[in-house]
Formats: C-alpha cells, structure tokens, sequence
C-alpha cells in the first residue's frame, strides 16, 4: 500500500469515527424520543412507589416535569452561554439530555428493586441520586470533548440539568412521608466529588495520550476534527495544522496559450498538494486557481495534478491567498512562440509518457493506467527536468495524470519505467520536427455530478492541440483520481470523433475526500457516477475545442512563492491516527477508571447506610 493509500486510509477512519459520534436524527425526532424516554424516567421513579392509577398519574406529570426541565436547561444554555458554540448546538444538547436520561433510567430502575425487594426507600433515593452523578460524568466528558466554551461554561452546563433534576427526585420520596437525613445529603456530595474526580482522571489521561502523539491535547484535536466533520467549520482545524505546519517553497508551472491577440487558455501545474481532505487547506486550491485565472484572463483554464504528495498540503485558507496573490500578479507574458512539436507518446513496462515541446518548453504527462498509480516522487521531476536541460531546454512541466485506481499503488516500481519512458518519449519529440500550432479550448461543468459523485466545482476542461496532422487532447477533470479502465473508454471515444491521442488527467482535488463512508473515503471519477454520462460531458468538451480551433502561440513560466506553511504527511496522519488511538486509550480508561467509580460508590452506599 502507498504512502496516499496508507493516509487516505487513516482519513477514512478517522472520518467514521468522527462522524459516527453525531450521526443523530433530525431535532424534531430527538424531542420526541426525549419525551418518551422523560415519561419513562417519570414513571419508573414514581409507580413502583405509588403502584396505583394515581402512581401512574403522577409518574407521567412527574415525566413531564422532566422533559420541561431538560427542554428549559437546553433552551437557557443554547440561548446563553453556549449560544456561540458550532458544535454544542440544540440539537446535540438534546441528543445529550437523551442520552442522559437513558442512563439514569438505569439507576431508577436499580432504586426501584432495591424498594420492590428491600422496602428501602433510603436505598432508592440514594441509587436515584446515583444516576444524577453518572449523568454529570457522562455530560462532562461529552461537553469537554465536543465544546469550545470555557472550562467553567461547561461546568455549568453539566451541572445544570442534573441539578434541576434533584429538586423532583426529593419531592417523590417526600411522599412516602420521608425526610432526607444529613447522611443522604453527605453520601450525594460525597458521590458527586469522586464523579467529578473520575470524570477528570478520565480526560487528563485521554489528554495526555494526544499530546504524545502529536503535541496536542486529545480532546482539542477532536474538537476541531468535529467542529469540520458536523458543522463544515474550517478555521479551529487549520488554526491548529498552522500551529503544526512547516515554510516551504511553492512553485507553479504554467503554460498559455494566445491566439488572435487574446488569450486562448492555460494550464497551471502546482507543485502543492491539493488536500488533505473536504474544505480544510489546500484541498479545492486548483479550483480557486482555475477561477481567479479564469476571471483575470477570460480563458479557459486547467489546474492538473503536479508532482507532490501529503507533504505539500497547505495548512489554511491563508497560506491558499499566498498562491492565489501570486497568480494574480501574472503581467503580460512575451516569450510566445509558435513552434511547436507533435505529442509524442511511448510505453515502458506499464508507464505510459507522452511529451510535447512548445518553444523552449516541454510538457509530459505520466501515467500507469490501466495500473493503479497515486502522488509520484519529486525526485522523478527532477530527472526529467535535468534531461530536458542538458537538451537546451529551459522548462520541463511535469503533470502526474492520476487517472487510475484500482487496488495497491507500488511507487518503487514505478520509477525506472517512468524514467525511462519520460526520457524515451522527450528524445522522440527533440528529434521530431516543429511547425506552427492551432489551440481550440472549452469547459464543461456537469450539474448532475456532486461531491459526493467525486467530481469538484472545476468540472472538465479540454484543450486541443493541432500540430500539422496530429489532433490531441489534454483533458483535466476536477476530481480525485479515476476508476481503473475509464481512461481508455475515454480515449477511445475521442479517437472515434477524430482525435489522434489524448490524455485524461485529474487535478486530485481532497474537496471530494471525507464527505462520504466508503472504504477510500472518497469516490474516484466514475465510480459513483454514470460513466457514459461523463464521457459524453467529455466528448461534448473537446468537440467544442475542436470546433474552436485558431492558429495559436505558446507561452511559458514559473513561479515561485516563499514562505507558505504546509503540512507534513506525518502529522497528518498523527492527527487522523489520533483518533483510532483516542477511541482505544478511552475503552481502555473507562474499563479502569469506570468500574472503580462503581466499587467506590457501592463503598459510599454501605458505609452511608
């Protein structure tokens, strides 16, 4: 498995870990289970105590009164203290509230044998006063995890409802006529302080696991993960991937096209990652490019995926203006030339390369299809850079297609038949004869392809390349890699309407990464989709470039931008293996931590009886 399939795996769980936290029913539907599971709290604390038609009564007045209190203590907190909070909203508080008094059903239940069996009404309160306690741990622990209020926010907002719940269960044992003595009040405070004690042992441990790993708290980490995951919150995580990331060097290649004294198109390759997943840094930055070029030159514009890896994703949306500034600043370009070469294409043990020389400049493509193939090397660029030099040549443009997945991706075989198809195919077109080019260009963007389909907001982008005889197409299409054998329909089909080669390539766009549960986490172009739809949107793409085509020149640059902060593959993966690691250590620390708040409540109850 490589390095992207390894981290795109960790994303992925760490994406159903997350996600499977707060996958909750609709408001309305948490309300009414919460009614229902108040009346039966109501109940259960009453009937066995009053076994009568007017215990049943009560129990359901008693239940209402339950619902009324925990409905009040979401409303008071949502509309105060936590108005502000993006993941503690009122839905999850009243999933919360739910969750509590399905737990304290529990301990009502345990009260109402020990008064069936025992007559112990003492018994029952105190196990009554229990539940209360093991709803404080629950909801410490969960506002802890999920709120981004202030420590003493929370407290209040734990304490709030059980306390409110206090006021009833003393009502109902008042009417069996019995007055709580002091020792019941000293047995409650004395249980709500190792349930506090417990509850913090709990999260300084879960704590302090996160800060091994990555240098940060657990709970903090999930925080963030959980303000993007349910709310599509972006800054609380880049904030802390800033804190984390490392300055690099930013190059971006590009090459355009004029015809007629206007810009015709151009194609960006970045040397950044588009990721790591959703909205979060880099991941839609092709698309951003796409657009701000698209706006400032009024041309068709392709982002394709450049040689990188996870270790170039950029930490935040501000590290992304860093790129988008530098592309604005694009000034008139004079190093146009029109002479050009075929496409050259050549085929080593599965690598399949083809090469373009526009000018001064070369273009390849790279790809391993119908073989899976994922984020190349660096230092494969460098190669072909340093063989494109030694022939005079001042630019070698590298675009990694991505454009086949289907199972493992092995990089260290890949290399030598790259190498030497890179080197075979850059020799085929130096020695090839230039002459003249025609560009057509046009964009298509599907409506009926979502995110969840794995196609991003770019849509598809084909620009035809005319050199005397030879017909060509660089297609880009906003997504995350492509379904093993759909390159080849693709290509099939644009040699039947009367295009000698073309290559699909994808701009490996992370926006369509962590939105769905599959075993990728994503779904790469044409697995979700209807595959004919998509090569039809293409087909209609690249006759429209056709139909477009002009006598054209070439122009090409680099640019550079210093000092952007990007992420490393290996805090990445820290992060989203945080996750597996925290939901481990948490089994682990509740099977300790848990059972001896139990022998140390059932202590308190003998020693208080």
């Amino acid at each position: 498995m490589g390095s992207a399939d390894v981290l795109n795996d960790y994303i992925n769980r760490a994406v159903k870990r997350y996600s499977s936290l707060f996958t909750l029913p609709s408001y309305r539907t948490l309300t009414s289970m919460l009614f229902v599971a108040c009346l039966f709290v109501g109940v259960f604390a009453v009937l066995p105590l009053l076994p009568s038609s007017y215990g049943l009564l009560l129990g359901l007045v008693v239940g209402v009164v339950f619902f009324l209190l925990a409905m009040l203590s979401d409303f008071a907190l949502n509309l105060g203290g936590l108005r502000n909070d993006p993941v503690l909203n009122l839905r999850r508080s009243s999933a919360l509230s739910l969750y509590s008094n399905l737990l304290w059903v529990v301990f009502i239940l345990l009260g109402d044998f020990s008064y069936i069996f025992l007559k112990d009404l003492v018994l029952w309160l105190k196990l009554s006063l229990l539940g209360l306690c093991a709803i404080l741990i629950l909801r410490l622990i969960v506002s802890s995890a999920i709120s981004f209020v202030s420590s003493r926010r929370i407290i209040f907002y734990t304490a709030l409802q059980p306390g409110l719940y206090v006021v009833p269960v003393v009502l109902i044992a008042g009417t069996k006529g019995h007055v709580i003595a002091p020792s019941t009040w000293l047995f409650f405070a004395s249980s709500l302080i190792v349930s506090i004690f417990a509850a913090f042992c709990f999260i300084f441990f879960l704590n302090r696991m996160g800060t091994k790993l990555v240098g940060v708290k657990s709970l903090s980490v999930l925080k963030v993960f959980m303000a993007n995951w349910t709310e599509d919150l972006n800054e609380p995580l880049e904030s802390l991937l800033e804190n984390l990331s490392v300055e690099q060097s930013i190059k971006l290649s590009v090459i355009m096209f004029r015809a007629g004294g206007k810009m015709k198109a151009a194609m960006v390759v970045p040397a950044f990652h588009p990721g790591p997943f959703k909205n979060v840094g880099s991941s839609i930055l092709p698309y951003l490019i796409q657009k701000e070029l698209e706006n400032k030159l009024r041309c068709t514009v392709s982002v394709p995926h450049g040689i990188s890896g996870h270790d170039l994703d950029l930490a935040s949306q501000a590290q992304n203006q860093k790129i988008i500034e530098q592309i604005s600043k694009i000034v008139d370009i004079s190093n146009f030339s029109s002479s050009t070469t075929p496409l050259m294409r050549v085929h080593k043990n599965g690598a399949r390369v083809t090469c373009q020389i526009f000018g001064k400049c070369t273009l390849f493509t790279l790809t391993l299809a119908p073989q899976t193939m994922e984020d190349l090397p660096k230092s494969l660029e460098s190669f072909i850079a340093e063989e494109a030099g030694k022939r005079g040549l001042s630019t070698a443009i590298v675009i990694d297609a991505h454009n086949s997945i289907e199972g493992p991706f092995h990089v260290e075989r890949a290399i030598s038949p790259l190498k030497e198809a890179a080197a075979a195919s850059l020799e085929a077109a130096f020695g090839s004869q230039k002459s003249s080019l025609q560009v057509g260009a046009a964009k298509v963007v599907p409506t009926d392809f979502t995110l969840k389909d794995g196609m991003g907001p770019g849509g598809i982008c084909v620009i035809a390349v005319k050199v005397k005889d030879q017909l060509v197409a660089y297609i880009t299409v906003d997504g995350n890699n492509m379904i093993s054998g759909l390159r080849e329909r693709i290509l099939q089909r644009l040699n039947e309407i009367g295009f000698n080669d073309a290559e699909v390539l994808t701009t490996d766009t992370h926006v369509v990464n962590g939105i769905v549960l599959t075993p990728r986490g994503y779904h790469p172009l044409g697995e979700a989709m209807d595959q004919e739809k998509l090569i039809k949107y293409i087909e209609q793409a690249a006759s429209s470039a056709r139909s477009n085509l002009e006598p054209a020149e070439a122009a090409w640059f680099t640019k550079v931008t210093p000092n952007v902060r990007v992420i490393g593959e290996k805090q990445i993966e820290r992060l989203c293996m945080l996750a597996e690691e925290a939901f481990s250590s948490a089994k682990r620390l509740a099977s300790i931590v848990f059972p001896l708040v139990g022998l140390i409540w059932t202590a308190l109850l003998i020693l208080s009886h």
